[in-house]
Protein backbone atom coordinates (compact mmCIF):
# COMPACT_ATOMS: atom_id res chain seq x y z
CA UNK A 1 0.00 0.00 0.00
CA UNK A 2 1.36 3.52 -0.79
CA UNK A 3 1.58 5.84 1.75
CA UNK A 4 3.10 8.71 0.35
CA UNK A 5 2.39 10.95 -3.23
CA UNK A 6 4.02 13.67 -4.40
CA UNK A 7 1.89 16.01 -6.17
CA UNK A 8 2.03 18.14 -9.77
CA UNK A 9 -0.51 21.19 -8.77
CA UNK A 10 -1.34 23.06 -11.58
CA UNK A 11 -3.93 26.06 -11.70
CA UNK A 12 -2.65 28.46 -8.25
CA UNK A 13 -5.34 30.98 -8.06
CA UNK A 14 -8.01 32.08 -5.66
CA UNK A 15 -9.58 28.28 -5.59
CA UNK A 16 -5.99 27.24 -6.23
CA UNK A 17 -4.27 28.36 -3.05
CA UNK A 18 -7.18 27.09 -1.06
CA UNK A 19 -6.64 23.52 -2.36
CA UNK A 20 -3.03 23.71 -1.55
CA UNK A 21 -3.11 25.21 1.66
CA UNK A 22 -5.35 22.48 2.52
CA UNK A 23 -2.84 19.59 1.12
CA UNK A 24 -0.29 20.86 3.41
CA UNK A 25 -2.11 19.66 6.54
CA UNK A 26 -2.41 15.67 4.76
CA UNK A 27 -0.04 13.67 6.09
CA UNK A 28 2.09 11.61 3.35
CA UNK A 29 1.37 14.12 0.24
CA UNK A 30 3.70 16.45 -0.64
CA UNK A 31 3.38 18.81 -3.77
CA UNK A 32 6.66 18.71 -5.39
CA UNK A 33 5.51 21.63 -8.21
CA UNK A 34 2.94 24.11 -8.95
CA UNK A 35 2.31 24.44 -12.36
CA UNK A 36 0.71 28.07 -13.76
CA UNK A 37 0.23 30.01 -16.99
CA UNK A 38 1.54 32.51 -14.71
CA UNK A 39 4.93 32.29 -13.42
CA UNK A 40 4.21 34.78 -10.55
CA UNK A 41 0.89 32.76 -9.77
CA UNK A 42 3.05 29.59 -9.86
CA UNK A 43 5.35 30.84 -7.43
CA UNK A 44 2.64 32.15 -4.75
CA UNK A 45 1.62 28.29 -5.25
CA UNK A 46 4.85 27.21 -4.41
CA UNK A 47 5.34 29.59 -1.15
CA UNK A 48 2.04 28.24 0.01
CA UNK A 49 2.63 24.61 -0.50
CA UNK A 50 6.44 24.33 0.48
CA UNK A 51 6.88 23.09 -3.13
CA UNK A 52 10.05 22.36 -4.58
CA UNK A 53 9.88 24.11 -8.27
CA UNK A 54 7.18 26.64 -9.70
CA UNK A 55 6.47 26.12 -13.53
CA UNK A 56 5.18 27.77 -16.28
CA UNK A 57 5.55 24.30 -18.45
CA UNK A 58 2.19 22.34 -17.44
CA UNK A 59 3.11 19.48 -19.75
CA UNK A 60 6.64 18.66 -18.30
CA UNK A 61 5.25 18.91 -14.81
CA UNK A 62 2.59 16.22 -15.51
CA UNK A 63 5.21 14.34 -17.02
CA UNK A 64 7.91 14.58 -14.29
CA UNK A 65 9.53 11.07 -12.89
CA UNK A 66 9.16 12.54 -9.42
CA UNK A 67 5.02 13.23 -9.72
CA UNK A 68 2.96 10.23 -8.48
CA UNK A 69 -0.36 12.44 -8.57
CA UNK A 70 -2.25 15.28 -10.63
CA UNK A 71 -4.35 17.54 -9.18
CA UNK A 72 -6.18 20.43 -11.01
CA UNK A 73 -7.56 23.34 -10.44
CA UNK A 74 -6.62 25.83 -13.54
CA UNK A 75 -10.01 26.96 -15.67
CA UNK A 76 -12.52 24.75 -17.03
CA UNK A 77 -11.75 25.26 -20.79
CA UNK A 78 -8.70 23.46 -19.68
CA UNK A 79 -9.76 20.49 -17.84
CA UNK A 80 -10.21 18.10 -20.94
CA UNK A 81 -6.62 18.07 -22.14
CA UNK A 82 -4.88 18.04 -18.65
CA UNK A 83 -7.32 14.90 -17.38
CA UNK A 84 -6.10 13.17 -20.49
CA UNK A 85 -2.93 14.51 -20.22
CA UNK A 86 -2.62 12.91 -17.02
CA UNK A 87 -4.45 9.73 -18.29
CA UNK A 88 -1.74 9.42 -20.92
CA UNK A 89 1.00 9.33 -18.16
CA UNK A 90 -1.01 6.90 -16.05
CA UNK A 91 -1.19 8.98 -13.14
CA UNK A 92 -4.40 9.49 -10.39
CA UNK A 93 -5.72 12.91 -11.16
CA UNK A 94 -8.09 15.14 -9.07
CA UNK A 95 -9.34 17.58 -10.75
CA UNK A 96 -12.03 20.63 -10.23
CA UNK A 97 -15.64 20.48 -11.57
CA UNK A 98 -16.95 20.11 -14.17
CA UNK A 99 -14.68 17.83 -16.43
CA UNK A 100 -16.03 19.96 -19.35
CA UNK A 101 -19.45 22.47 -20.36
CA UNK A 102 -20.75 20.09 -22.75
CA UNK A 103 -21.39 15.90 -23.06
CA UNK A 104 -19.38 14.76 -25.89
CA UNK A 105 -15.73 15.84 -24.47
CA UNK A 106 -16.81 14.94 -21.04
CA UNK A 107 -17.70 11.24 -22.55
CA UNK A 108 -14.08 10.97 -24.30
CA UNK A 109 -12.29 11.67 -21.02
CA UNK A 110 -14.81 9.51 -18.74
CA UNK A 111 -14.28 6.79 -21.66
CA UNK A 112 -10.44 7.41 -21.31
CA UNK A 113 -10.33 7.32 -17.46
CA UNK A 114 -12.10 3.76 -17.35
CA UNK A 115 -10.31 2.35 -20.03
CA UNK A 116 -6.69 2.99 -18.24
CA UNK A 117 -8.40 2.30 -14.77
CA UNK A 118 -7.31 5.24 -13.02
CA UNK A 119 -8.80 6.71 -10.10
CA UNK A 120 -9.63 10.07 -10.47
CA UNK A 121 -12.41 12.06 -8.35
CA UNK A 122 -13.71 14.95 -9.53
CA UNK A 123 -14.20 18.08 -6.97
CA UNK A 124 -18.25 18.41 -6.06
CA UNK A 125 -16.81 19.08 -2.50
CA UNK A 126 -20.58 19.19 -0.87
CA UNK A 127 -20.20 15.66 -0.14
CA UNK A 128 -17.97 16.07 2.13
CA UNK A 129 -19.38 18.79 4.27
CA UNK A 130 -20.39 17.37 7.34
CA UNK A 131 -24.05 18.16 7.33
CA UNK A 132 -24.16 16.50 3.80
CA UNK A 133 -22.10 13.51 4.60
CA UNK A 134 -24.30 12.71 8.00
CA UNK A 135 -27.37 13.55 5.87
CA UNK A 136 -26.67 10.76 3.38
CA UNK A 137 -25.39 8.40 6.09
CA UNK A 138 -28.95 8.46 7.48
CA UNK A 139 -31.03 8.57 4.63
CA UNK A 140 -29.25 5.50 3.75
CA UNK A 141 -29.97 3.86 7.15
CA UNK A 142 -33.46 4.29 6.73
CA UNK A 143 -33.91 7.00 9.35
CA UNK A 144 -36.57 9.18 7.52
CA UNK A 145 -38.23 6.13 5.64
CA UNK A 146 -38.95 6.41 1.95
CA UNK A 147 -38.16 9.77 0.66
CA UNK A 148 -41.01 11.78 -0.60
CA UNK A 149 -39.82 15.36 -1.16
CA UNK A 150 -36.22 17.29 -2.10
CA UNK A 151 -35.76 21.07 -2.13
CA UNK A 152 -32.85 23.17 -2.16
CA UNK A 153 -31.97 26.50 -2.65
CA UNK A 154 -28.18 28.19 -3.41
CA UNK A 155 -27.65 31.98 -3.24
CA UNK A 156 -24.59 33.68 -4.06
CA UNK A 157 -23.66 36.89 -1.86
CA UNK A 158 -22.78 39.03 -5.66
CA UNK A 159 -22.89 37.82 -9.18
CA UNK A 160 -19.49 36.91 -11.18
CA UNK A 161 -18.25 39.52 -13.65
CA UNK A 162 -20.32 39.62 -16.66
CA UNK A 163 -17.04 38.42 -18.76
CA UNK A 164 -16.96 35.43 -16.35
CA UNK A 165 -20.62 34.52 -17.11
CA UNK A 166 -20.41 34.60 -20.74
CA UNK A 167 -18.10 31.89 -20.46
CA UNK A 168 -19.57 29.52 -17.65
CA UNK A 169 -21.98 27.44 -19.40
CA UNK A 170 -25.06 29.08 -17.90
CA UNK A 171 -26.69 28.85 -14.60
CA UNK A 172 -27.30 25.06 -13.78
CA UNK A 173 -23.95 24.27 -15.78
CA UNK A 174 -21.98 26.60 -13.45
CA UNK A 175 -23.73 27.10 -10.30
CA UNK A 176 -26.39 24.81 -9.94
CA UNK A 177 -24.24 22.05 -10.38
CA UNK A 178 -23.47 21.01 -6.96
CA UNK A 179 -26.95 21.08 -6.18
CA UNK A 180 -27.96 18.78 -9.32
CA UNK A 181 -24.93 16.58 -7.76
CA UNK A 182 -26.36 16.46 -4.69
CA UNK A 183 -29.88 15.55 -5.90
CA UNK A 184 -27.97 12.24 -7.04
CA UNK A 185 -26.04 12.24 -3.95
CA UNK A 186 -28.81 12.12 -1.69
CA UNK A 187 -32.16 11.34 -3.13
CA UNK A 188 -30.57 9.04 -6.95
CA UNK A 189 -30.85 9.83 -10.53
CA UNK A 190 -33.36 12.68 -11.77
CA UNK A 191 -35.41 11.39 -14.88
CA UNK A 192 -36.94 14.90 -15.77
CA UNK A 193 -36.86 18.94 -15.03
CA UNK A 194 -38.90 21.69 -16.09
CA UNK A 195 -37.28 24.98 -15.14
CA UNK A 196 -37.93 28.80 -15.55
CA UNK A 197 -35.36 31.72 -15.10
CA UNK A 198 -35.19 35.51 -15.75
CA UNK A 199 -32.57 38.26 -15.53
CA UNK A 200 -33.78 40.46 -12.70
CA UNK A 201 -30.51 41.19 -11.25
CA UNK A 202 -28.30 42.69 -14.01
CA UNK A 203 -30.00 42.86 -17.65
CA UNK A 204 -26.19 41.96 -19.04
CA UNK A 205 -27.18 38.40 -18.42
CA UNK A 206 -29.27 38.39 -20.33
CA UNK A 207 -27.39 39.96 -23.07
CA UNK A 208 -24.85 36.64 -23.23
CA UNK A 209 -27.56 34.11 -23.11
CA UNK A 210 -27.80 33.75 -19.57
CA UNK A 211 -30.19 34.36 -16.37
CA UNK A 212 -29.14 35.44 -12.49
CA UNK A 213 -31.73 33.64 -11.23
CA UNK A 214 -33.61 30.25 -11.67
CA UNK A 215 -36.46 27.62 -10.37
CA UNK A 216 -36.36 24.01 -11.47
CA UNK A 217 -38.56 21.04 -10.49
CA UNK A 218 -37.37 17.23 -10.28
CA UNK A 219 -39.00 14.20 -10.60
CA UNK A 220 -36.65 11.68 -9.88
CA UNK A 221 -36.42 7.76 -10.80
CA UNK A 222 -37.43 6.72 -7.58
CA UNK A 223 -40.97 8.44 -7.37
CA UNK A 224 -39.49 11.56 -5.75
CA UNK A 225 -40.06 15.21 -6.27
CA UNK A 226 -37.88 17.71 -6.00
CA UNK A 227 -37.50 21.70 -6.20
CA UNK A 228 -34.25 24.20 -6.47
CA UNK A 229 -33.86 27.59 -6.58
CA UNK A 230 -30.84 29.63 -7.44
CA UNK A 231 -29.94 32.99 -7.65
CA UNK A 232 -26.68 35.26 -8.19
CA UNK A 233 -27.54 37.67 -5.51
CA UNK A 234 -28.31 37.60 -2.00
CA UNK A 235 -27.26 40.65 0.11
CA UNK A 236 -27.49 38.91 3.02
CA UNK A 237 -24.67 36.62 2.44
CA UNK A 238 -23.95 33.30 0.72
CA UNK A 239 -26.99 31.15 1.47
CA UNK A 240 -27.38 27.81 0.77
CA UNK A 241 -29.71 25.47 2.44
CA UNK A 242 -30.86 21.37 1.50
CA UNK A 243 -34.56 19.74 2.68
CA UNK A 244 -34.59 16.06 1.81
CA UNK A 245 -38.39 14.78 3.98
CA UNK A 246 -39.45 11.10 3.81
CA UNK A 247 -42.16 9.02 5.39
CA UNK A 248 -40.82 9.07 8.95
CA UNK A 249 -39.04 12.54 9.12
CA UNK A 250 -36.65 15.21 7.55
CA UNK A 251 -33.64 16.27 7.60
CA UNK A 252 -32.41 19.68 6.91
CA UNK A 253 -28.73 21.02 5.88
CA UNK A 254 -28.37 24.74 7.07
CA UNK A 255 -25.71 27.45 7.31
CA UNK A 256 -28.09 30.07 9.09
CA UNK A 257 -25.03 32.18 10.18
CA UNK A 258 -20.94 31.66 10.17
CA UNK A 259 -20.05 32.43 13.97
CA UNK A 260 -22.31 30.51 16.57
CA UNK A 261 -22.86 34.30 18.28
CA UNK A 262 -26.35 36.22 18.55
CA UNK A 263 -25.42 40.01 19.31
CA UNK A 264 -28.53 41.34 21.48
CA UNK A 265 -29.09 44.82 22.17
CA UNK A 266 -32.05 47.57 21.64
CA UNK A 267 -34.90 45.55 20.74
CA UNK A 268 -32.82 43.72 18.62
CA UNK A 269 -30.15 40.98 17.55
CA UNK A 270 -27.42 40.12 14.64
CA UNK A 271 -25.40 37.69 13.71
CA UNK A 272 -22.64 37.06 10.79
CA UNK A 273 -23.36 35.48 7.83
CA UNK A 274 -20.94 33.60 5.00
CA UNK A 275 -19.51 35.70 2.08
CA UNK A 276 -18.65 32.90 -0.70
CA UNK A 277 -18.71 29.10 -0.83
CA UNK A 278 -15.03 28.55 0.27
CA UNK A 279 -16.04 30.64 3.34
CA UNK A 280 -19.34 28.22 3.87
CA UNK A 281 -17.75 25.17 2.84
CA UNK A 282 -14.30 25.79 4.09
CA UNK A 283 -14.15 21.90 6.35
CA UNK A 284 -15.85 20.29 2.98
CA UNK A 285 -12.54 21.49 0.80
CA UNK A 286 -10.35 20.20 3.31
CA UNK A 287 -12.23 16.65 3.57
CA UNK A 288 -12.43 15.86 -0.13
CA UNK A 289 -8.59 16.05 -0.31
CA UNK A 290 -8.20 13.74 2.49
CA UNK A 291 -11.14 11.59 0.69
CA UNK A 292 -9.12 11.57 -2.08
CA UNK A 293 -5.94 9.90 -0.96
CA UNK A 294 -7.02 7.98 1.26
CA UNK A 295 -9.10 6.20 -1.29
CA UNK A 296 -5.44 6.24 -3.17
CA UNK A 297 -4.20 4.72 -0.24
CA UNK A 298 -6.34 1.97 0.28
CA UNK A 299 -6.77 0.54 -3.23
CA UNK A 300 -10.07 1.67 -3.85
CA UNK A 301 -11.66 4.36 -6.08
CA UNK A 302 -12.44 7.63 -5.18
CA UNK A 303 -15.69 9.31 -5.32
CA UNK A 304 -17.20 11.19 -6.76
CA UNK A 305 -15.57 9.49 -10.11
CA UNK A 306 -15.60 11.34 -13.58
CA UNK A 307 -18.58 9.00 -14.19
CA UNK A 308 -20.71 10.38 -11.44
CA UNK A 309 -19.77 14.27 -13.00
CA UNK A 310 -21.14 12.86 -16.40
CA UNK A 311 -24.47 12.19 -14.97
CA UNK A 312 -24.60 15.44 -12.90
CA UNK A 313 -23.81 17.32 -16.43
CA UNK A 314 -26.46 15.47 -18.47
CA UNK A 315 -28.72 16.76 -15.70
CA UNK A 316 -27.71 20.30 -16.08
CA UNK A 317 -27.86 20.33 -19.71
CA UNK A 318 -31.65 19.56 -19.83
CA UNK A 319 -32.33 21.95 -17.18
CA UNK A 320 -30.47 24.22 -19.35
CA UNK A 321 -32.34 22.75 -22.32
CA UNK A 322 -35.94 23.44 -20.12
CA UNK A 323 -34.94 26.79 -19.64
CA UNK A 324 -34.54 27.72 -22.99
CA UNK A 325 -37.38 25.44 -24.80
CA UNK A 326 -39.96 26.14 -21.71
CA UNK A 327 -40.79 22.94 -21.63
CA UNK A 328 -40.42 19.82 -19.34
CA UNK A 329 -37.25 17.70 -20.19
CA UNK A 330 -36.22 13.82 -19.69
CA UNK A 331 -32.40 13.15 -18.86
CA UNK A 332 -32.93 10.52 -21.04
CA UNK A 333 -33.30 13.27 -23.88
CA UNK A 334 -29.22 14.34 -23.04
CA UNK A 335 -27.15 11.69 -25.21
Amino acid sequence: MKTEFRVAFLGAGRMGLTHLRNLTGIKGVRVVVVADVSLEAAERGKVAAGAERATTDIAAAIAAPDVDVVMITTPTPTHVELLEAAVWAGKPAWCEKPISQDLASTRRVVDQIAKAGLPVQIGFMRRFDPGYATAKRRIDAGEIGVLERFSASSCDFAPPPIAYIATSGGIFVDQAIHDLDLCRFLVGEIDEVFAWGDSRIDPAFAEVGDVDMAVATLRFANGTLGTMQVSRRAVWGYDTRTEIAGSTGKLVVDAPQKTPLRHYGQLQSTVDHFASFPDRFEAAYRLEMEAFFDALREGRPPTPSAADAMETLRVAIAATRSLRERRPVKVSEIV
